[in-house]
C-alpha cells in the first residue's frame, strides 16, 4: 500500500507513518518544519522529506491514501491536490480504525488519566509477553514506538483523545474507533477553542459511549459524578462495570496498595493514579489477564513520560515534572504529591500555555487548583497568549482566579528562572507542572539544584 502523510512531522503523525513502514507499506510525506525528536526518528527510517514545505506534485493517482494531521491547513496545496484527484483522504483517527476493523479494539478516554491507563495496560500486556497493537500518547519504557499495527494481532489498543480529527473532519478523535471494550476515566472541561460550552464538551463523552458497539463494555469510574451521569444515561446496548479508588496506604514516601494477598509497593502515587490502576486492572481482565498476574506486572510500573516523573532526588528533597495543565490535573497532580511527601515543603509551578488556561473566561475553573501547595507558583508568557491571539490576560485576573492571597506570579522567564534557582532545597518537594518549558527552563539544569 502506497501512503502519504501531510503533515508527517507531528507526534502522533510520525509514529502513525514508522508503524506503517514497519509493516512493510510505502510511506512518503510533507510538512512546513519538523522538529526532534520526530525528525531524527523519521530520518532514521528514511521516512524524513528531503525538504521542508508542501509541494502539489508530491500527489499522485498511483496513492492509495493520504492521512491528514491537524497540523495542515483546509488550504493545504497537497490536499487540495489529493481531493482534485479524488485520492481517499483519512484522518489520523479513520487510518487507525481502517487498520483494526477486523480487531477487538478497547479504547481508552477521559480528559484526564487516558495516557497513564493505556500505558499501564500495555506495560502489563509486555511483562506477560502478550503481542497487541496499540496507540498511546507518550513514549514508554521497553517500547520503541507510539503506535504499534501488524495482521496478525487480535486486540489493539487505542488512547481515546477528544481533539478534533483533521483540519476537514471536525469530529472528536475518539468519536470514529468504534471500540468493543472502553473504559472513561473522568469528564472535567477542556479545549475550550473547541468546545466552547462545558455542555457542548460533556456531549462528546455521550457521543463516545454511544459508539461502543453493540454488547460491548464500558469501565467508568464511578467517583467522577459526571462520568457516571454520562454513562448510566447511555441506552448504548452495553455493559456497563464502574470501577474506583481502591485502597491503599502511604509509608514513609512509599505507596503500598492493598490487594488479596496483602499491601504491596508500586511505583506510581497519588488518588488519582489508584484510580486509573484500578480501571487497568479492569480493562487487563478483559484481555485474558488475570488479577494476580496483574498485580505483578503493575508492581514494577513507574509511569508514563511526563506524567509525575521524577527528575531528581536527594536524600532531604525531591523535585517531579508533570504534563498538567487543565485545572482538574493540576488539583489531582499537587495533592499527590503533597500526600506522598507530608512532610516536606511543596513548592508547586504551573505554567499556564495551552489556549483554554490562557482564556480569562476560563482561568476561574482554576480556583483551588493549588490549595495543596505549601508555595504556589503561577508562569505565563504575554507572548505565547500574542501567538494565540487571545485577550491579555492580567496578574489580577490570574489572583483572581486561584483565589490564593500568596500566589506568586511571574510573566518574565529570566524572572521565574531566578526565583527557582535561588531557592535552597532541603526538605522540600518541588512539582514542575506544564505542556511547555517556562518560557526556555532547561529542566536538565533544575537536577544540579539536587
Amino acid at each position: 500500500m502506497n501512503v502519504h502523510f501531510i503533515a508527517i512531522g507531528g507526534a502522533a503523525m510520525h509514529n502513525l507513518a514508522i508503524a506503517l513502514h514497519n509493516k512493510g507499506y510505502k510511506v512518503t510525506g510533507s510538512d512546513d518544519t519538523i522538529f526532534d525528536p520526530s525528525k531524527s526518528r523519521l530520518e532514521a527510517k528514511g521516512l524524513l522529506p528531503e525538504e521542508f514545505g508542501w509541494f502539489s506534485d508530491k500527489i499522485t493517482s498511483d496513492l492509495d491514501a493520504i492521512v491528514l494531521g491537524m497540523h495542515a491547513k483546509a488550504d493545504n496545496p497537497e490536499l487540495l491536490k489529493a481531493q482534485e484527484l479524488g485520492l481517499k483522504i483519512y484522518s489520523y483517527p479513520e487510518f487507525l480504525y481502517e487498520q483494526s476493523k477486523e480487531k477487538t479494539r478497547v479504547v481508552i478516554g477521559g480528559s484526564h488519566g487516558k495516557t497513564t491507563i493505556t500505558s499501564m495496560i500495555l506495560h502489563v500486556m509486555h511483562y506477560h509477553d502478550r503481542d497487541v497493537d496499540y496507540m498511546v500518547g507518550a513514549q514508554l519504557e521497553g517500547f520503541d514506538v507510539m503506535v504499534k499495527l501488524t495482521e496478525d494481532n487480535d486486540f489493539i489498543v487505542l488512547e481515546g483523545d477528544e481533539y478534533l480529527s483533521s483540519p476537514i473532519d471536525r469530529r472528536p478523535k475518539f468519536h470514529l474507533y468504534k471500540p468493543n471494550i472502553a473504559l472513561l476515566s473522568g469528564i472535567a472541561w477542556d479545549h475550550i477553542n473547541v468546545f466552547p460550552t462545558y455542555e457542548n464538551y460533556v456531549e462528546q463523552f455521550s457521543i463516545f459511549v454511544d459508539s461502543i458497539v453493540l454488547g460491548g463494555s464500558i469501565n467508568y469510574n464511578e467517583e467522577d459524578a459526571e462520568v457516571k451521569r454520562v454513562v448510566e444515561a447511555s441506552e448504548n446496548q452495553i455493559r456497563k462495570l464502574p470501577y474506583q479508588t481502591p485502597e491503599y496506604t502511604v509509608e514513609n514516601g512509599e505507596t503500598l496498595l492493598e490487594t488479596p494477598e496483602g499491601p504491596m509497593p508500586i511505583g506510581v502515587f497519588g488518588a488519582h493514579n489508584l484510580n486509573n490502576l484500578a480501571g487497568a486492572k479492569w480493562i487487563c481482565q478483559h484481555m485474558g489477564v488475570d488479577e494476580d498476574d496483574f498485580y505483578e506486572a503493575i508492581s514494577t510500573f513507574k509511569g508514563a513520560s511526563k506524567r509525575l516523573e521524577k527528575i531528581a532526588e536527594s536524600k532531604t528533597a525531591v523535585a517531579y515534572k508533570d504534563f498538567a495543565h487543565s485545572p482538574s490535573k493540576v488539583k489531582a497532580t499537587t495533592e499527590a504529591v503533597k500526600a506522598q511527601y507530608k512532610e516536606k515543603e511543596l513548592l508547586a509551578c504551573l505554567e499556564l500555555h495551552t489556549y483554554s488556561s490562557l482564556n480569562a473566561e476560563f482561568l476561574k475553573e482554576y480556583k483551588g487548583a493549588l490549595d495543596a501547595a505549601d508555595k504556589a507558583v503561577v508562569f505565563y508568557s504575554p507572548h505565547a497568549v500574542e501567538i494565540k491571539k487571545l485577550k491579555e490576560v492580567s496578574h489580577q485576573q490570574i489572583a483572581d482566579a486561584f483565589e490564593r492571597d500568596d500566589l506568586i506570579i511571574y510573566t518574565n522567564p529570566q524572572d521565574f528562572k531566578d526565583f527557582l534557582f535561588s531557592r535552597h532545597f532541603e526538605n522540600k518537594a518541588l512539582l514542575l507542572m506544564s505542556s511547555g518549558n517556562y518560557g526556555g527552563l532547561e529542566f536538565d539544569e533544575v537536577t544540579k539544584l539536587f
